[in-house]
């Protein structure tokens, strides 16, 4: 991830991107990601924000450790810093590159209890919930004002048929509910899951297909809920194609409908 980005820096000048979302927590210590969220920041000065969340059991298990907290702004100062904590240990620590404005950190959120922890601390919100919820929690306790990016899942492909056969090769899991998410440990304990559900099922709210105005009328929900930064995650393997649907027909029809603020 952060080698992609640093190709972005240097092959963009104007495009603001950011992390949705990294984990600082066993897989990458809080210290590095400090230092790396703080280069990239140095090379394209006012366009990263850094994206933070706990990420998935699936990803964050495999060094035996308990999910603890973090705390990343304390090496943005400049300064020395050690800490010795239950879970981390950072011994005489300093970052040396740090860009004339740091970037800011949003926190991703899923349930009530993160979107107002995510309010307090934060500088914005990240979810990939729908309903209003999520953003009125965040907005309730000290959100208020601050930036609120919404995820919409979405498969484009030149017709729906294939569009869903699309998502039940690559995306299966999309059927699963609850905590099955975040909480199986391995690739097979999904396979297994998706193997118990029989052909994999497409919920009904999936945006797919070829139709512009399926796309828009998703975005328009989520800005109803109050999300008021929207990012589409493509589901498969034709990124090219997507790219090019967005450009030739989605972004005129949201252009349109006054839904791109910022299509730099």
């Amino acid at each position: 991830m952060w080698s992609v980005l640093g190709g972005i820096a240097q092959a963009t000048k104007r495009v603001r991107v950011g992390t949705a979302v990294t984990c600082p927590i066993m897989r990458f210590h809080p210290a590095l990601a400090a230092q790396a969220a703080a280069t990239v920041a140095d090379m394209m000065p006012g366009r990263f924000f850094l994206g933070l969340g706990t990420g998935e059991y699936l990803n964050e298990h495999i060094f035996g450790y308990p999910w603890p907290g973090y705390d990343i702004r304390e090496l943005w100062k400049g300064d020395e810093y050690s800490f010795y904590g239950t879970y981390f240990t950072v011994h005489d620590a300093r970052i040396y590159t740090l860009p004339d404005k740091l970037p800011p950190i949003y926190l991703a959120a899923s349930g009530p209890e993160t979107a107002s922890l995510a309010g307090q601390i934060s500088d914005g919100l990240i979810s990939t919930t729908p309903g209003d919820e999520i953003v009125n929690t965040f907005k309730e306790n000290g959100g208020g004002g601050k930036p609120c990016f919404g995820q919409v899942k979405v498969c484009w492909a030149n017709s729906v048929e294939e569009a869903k056969r699309i998502m039940q090769k690559w995306w299966p899991v999309s059927a699963l509910s609850g905590r099955l998410h975040v909480d199986l440990p391995t690739p097979k304990h999904f396979e297994d899951a998706v193997e118990l559900m029989g052909e994999p099922e497409i919920p009904e709210d999936s945006i797919i297909g070829p139709e512009p105005a399926v796309y828009v009328k998703a975005i328009q929900s989520m800005q109803a809920n109050g999300y008021d930064h929207i990012y589409l995650h493509q589901v498969g393997p034709d990124q090219q194609g997507f790219l090019e649907f967005y450009k030739n027909s989605l972004a005129p029809l949201l252009e349109k409908e006054n839904l791109i603020i910022d299509s730099a």
